[in-house]
């Protein structure tokens, strides 16, 4: 765009927004953010601001939208949840000096992934941004959560991008520009130029990044994909930064295999952190947290989708947990005072930290001794090597302590944040504004006494700054070194040497403290950064802790068992609950699962509302738990080798990519079917529901099979199809059980406890009357439900398919008192007293 009919501030703004097309451009006038035509137009939308017009530039009005510098967080909050990006555009020049507009430069992009300020993030859920970069099948990932300076590297199969994606749930995505994402992305993502991912600039910025040769000691030489993402995300985060990020210094390799694996279908299932209607609670992560610190609160949600499979760190952790049995409350009340560590960690870094934050930093460095005092007679292996991360330098607490203020201010421009004695030029400016009054008093005497004037006046007011006045009549007693500044009606005002250079010193004192405050506290930033690295350690000893605690109180307060890890293959819970099921009913039944290598394959049947789900999710999350190193919801349980969870619970479909509910349900299927090892554990509820009656059953069937012959899996198997229990004539390794109802007076119970051997019917009709379906269609579907297993009974229209499993054979209904006395009942006969106490009699049966 030409710029040559537009004003000189315009040419300015334009060149600047040429830079980022793609962004709100915040440009700093005075005490505002502005935004400007298009930007403008948008904002406004976006944030429901007041869009005006102010001027002409090539002609045309200009469209402005702005707010205000001190309030501009809470707008850059809202855009970031949006999605947008918004380069922050500040006044570097000095505008006495400068000769037409103030120079000016992006000094920062704020995006959704790359944010650090604790006013634009969520206090216990990480913001992480994600690189990834796709090429012959195969995907790179990288990740970085900027606000702690983890930085991970990983590649797997293109296929397993949404499991991936459901795992990290980024705040944001970098992308080439041609690659393939799936539809219905929550995140923000970002197309940049294929030259991003280039190779060997990648291994350049990374290196230099983390000051080493090559990267052989990260472990990530044979990733060549991860490389390249990292590379590109690298150079994204520090360019919204605007600066070096130190605090990222170094890169894990993320190995899967390392981690019990769960695809997108079972995280969502399991409800681990987003309920399946995407809220976050009641959820897993809602009912476990009670932690005391947001970094605990954050670490807490990252275990629970990172299950371990190494044994010993599972148990140093119940070790841990065993441990503080009572003290954990102790422990609570120690920790809540402690603030992010680890975000405030990352603004150091980024010298982007405030006053508050150091100095609530400086407090909970203060209460370490005490915490490590407080658990040094708990000898856990795992808690000693956390103790041992807590101890630090305590020169800086020190610092700290001697450079703020016991209550600082919240923003450094307000002043009051360095301490008191600190800085002796600083204590002198700060004199100067204390001592002003004291000073004028003083100088007011002096000078009535030196020249007789009795009524001799030392003032100040701000358009004329200080001055002495004295009346008309008392002029001829003037000294000399009286200058005159302002004449009135009355009075004349002078002004002397010494009060001209105290207004000097006394105006300029304050603006120089604030410089003075500014540059020792840039001095201070300077100083912490060497401690990075010691804070970084103590964040995550921090967390990790409150964990654990957590967990000590959740066992308690949930009556939750440790569970035991053993080398056979099995796995066997004895009263096992759905946690989060039980903490929202009065009464949860607890029932038992036993699986082994002779029993693989539990086939359920029953009632809907049964509860078939509930308790194949809890025999689900009793495993993770474990495996995340809690205790569980059970009397005992007892777990071999897990190193899958697979689930296909549900019905949904996804029309967004073209998918029907019942193509959903067979992608999860063959996704469970090619995937899980005889290690893994299943949950497979209802399949084949979504298509005719016998193709649904004869998908199950051969489903239900593969799973014994082929995977043999630890499986839950839940169906209606009530042809399937007899499979365990075949297979040995299945067993049937069933979850129990009663009818009471035309209506069902629900007992929902799991007992051995199959249901006897599937109360389907009852149901839908508790559903509210009108009684009419209740009746009709009674009357059809005995013509059709007839029906179905004589033609046996399924030929030999289940020739081995014959049909399943309802009882006949039976007869409702009303029923048969209208059918022993002859009109003919009746007079008319006798065919009203007849009707009063049959409304009695109804």
């Amino acid at each position: 765009m030409s710029t040559a009919q537009h004003t000189p501030m315009m040419q300015q703004y334009l060149r600047i927004k040429a830079e980022h097309p793609n962004m709100l451009l915040f440009y700093r006038m005075g005490d505002f953010y502005e935004l400007f035509m298009g930007d403008a137009e948008r904002a406004a939308k976006l944030l429901d601001i007041t869009l005006t017009q102010r001027g002409a530039s090539n002609g045309n009005p200009i469209k402005m939208a702005g707010v205000p510098y001190h309030a501009a967080e809470q707008y850059l909050a809202r855009l970031v949840k949006m999605g947008e990006s918004i380069a922050i555009c500040e006044q570097i020049g000095d505008p006495a000096t400068s000769k037409g507009p103030v120079e000016r430069k992006v000094v920062r992009i704020v995006t959704p992934g790359t944010v650090t300020d604790s006013a634009l993030l969520e206090e216990k859920r990480d913001n992480l941004l994600l690189a990834l970069h796709q090429r012959s099948g195969k995907l790179g990932l990288a990740w970085l959560n900027l606000a702690s300076g983890q930085f991970y590297v990983s590649e797997t199969a293109t296929d397993n991008l949404s499991a991936e994606l459901e795992r990290l749930q980024p705040s944001e995505i970098l992308h080439a520009e041609n690659a393939a994402l799936p539809p219905g992305l929550n995140a923000a993502h970002k197309p940049l130029p294929d030259w991003h991912f280039e190779l060997e600039t990648a291994r350049r910025t990374l290196c230099q990044q983390f000051a080493t040769r090559d990267l052989a000691g990260f472990g990530c030489d044979q990733f060549t994909l991860g490389l390249e993402a990292a590379g590109a995300l690298l150079g994204y985060a520090k360019l919204t930064q605007g600066q070096s990020i130190t605090h990222i210094r170094s890169m894990q390799v993320y190995s899967a295999d390392q981690y019990v694996r769960m695809d997108a279908a079972t995280r969502r299932n399991l409800e681990i952190t987003q309920t399946l209607r995407g809220e976050p609670a009641p959820t897993l992560l809602s009912l476990l947290d009670t932690c005391a610190t947001n970094m605990g609160s954050r670490l807490l949600g990252n275990w629970l989708h990172h299950p371990l499979r190494d044994r010993a760190a599972l148990r140093a952790r119940l070790d841990a947990i065993e441990q503080f049995g009572e003290t954990h409350r102790a422990l609570h009340q120690q920790l809540k005072p402690c603030v992010d560590v680890e975000r405030i960690t990352a603004r150091i870094a980024l010298r982007s930290a405030r006053p508050r934050d150091l100095s609530g930093l400086r407090d909970t460095l203060l209460t370490l001794p005490q915490l490590t005092a407080h658990l040094a007679d708990c000898d856990a292996p795992l808690v000693t090597k956390l103790l041992i991360s807590l101890q630090t330098d305590a020169s800086l607490a020190t610092l700290l302590q001697s450079t703020l203020k016991a209550e600082p201010s919240s923003v450094l421009r307000e002043g009051g944040v360095i301490a008191d004695g600190f800085d002796a030029e600083l204590d002198e400016l700060r004199g100067i504004q204390t001592n002003c009054g004291d000073f004028l008093l003083a100088l007011e005497a002096r000078e009535r006494a030196r020249t007789g004037i009795e009524k001799l006046k030392v003032e100040y007011n701000r358009v004329h700054g200080f001055y002495i006045e004295v009346s008309t009549a008392n002029a001829d007693k003037v000294p000399d070194d009286y200058r005159r500044r302002q004449t009135l009606k009355n009075v004349e005002r002078y002004i002397t040497p010494e009060l001209k250079a105290f207004e000097d010193k006394a105006l300029s004192a304050n603006d120089r403290a604030l410089a003075r405050e500014k540059w020792l506290y840039e001095q201070l930033l300077d100083a912490l950064a060497p401690f990075i690295p010691q804070l970084q350690r103590i964040a995550s000893a921090i967390a990790e802790l409150d964990v654990l605690a957590c967990f000590a109180e959740r066992a308690a307060t949930l009556n939750f068992c440790a569970p035991q890890f053993v080398d056979q293959p099995v796995l066997q819970i004895t009263a096992g609950r759905h946690p989060v099921v039980e903490a929202q009913v009065e009464q949860f039944i607890a029932n038992d699962c036993q699986l082994s290598e002779a029993r693989k394959l539990l086939l359920i049947t029953g009632p809907n509302m049964g509860g078939k789900s509930t308790y194949m999710r809890q025999t689900a999350l009793i495993a993770l738990l474990a495996h995340v190193g809690s205790f569980v919801p059970a009397r005992e349980a007892v777990l071999g080798e897990i190193d899958q969870i697979f689930t296909r619970i549900g019905a949904s479909d996804d029309l967004a990519s073209g998918r029907s509910t019942f193509m959903v349900e067979m992608t999860e299927a063959a996704n469970i079917l090619h995937n899980a090892t005889e290690r893994s554990l299943v949950l497979v509820d209802e399949i084949g529901r979504g298509t005719s009656t016998f193709d649904g059953l004869a998908l199950a069937y051969a489903i239900a099979r593969h799973l014994l012959e082929a995977n043999r899996s630890y499986t839950l198997f839940a169906t209606h199809y009530f042809e399937l229990t007899r499979l365990n004539e075949e297979f040995q390794q299945l067993a049937n059980v069933h979850l129990s109802a009663i009818e009471h007076q035309h209506s069902i119970v629900f007992l929902h406890s799991v007992n051995e051997g199959a249901a006897s019917q599937s109360y389907g009709l009852q149901v839908a009357a508790l559903a509210g379906v009108p009684n009419s269609v209740i009746r009709s579907a009674k009357k059809q439900l005995v013509r059709l297993e007839q029906q179905s009974a004589a033609q046996n229209p399924q030929g030999d398919l289940f020739a081995a499993l014959p049909l399943y054979e309802a009882p006949e209904p039976e007869e409702h008192p009303l029923v048969a006395a209208l059918r022993e009942l002859d009109p003919d006969e009746l007079s008319p007293k006798a065919a009203l106490e007849r009707i009063y009699q049959l409304k009695k049966l109804l």
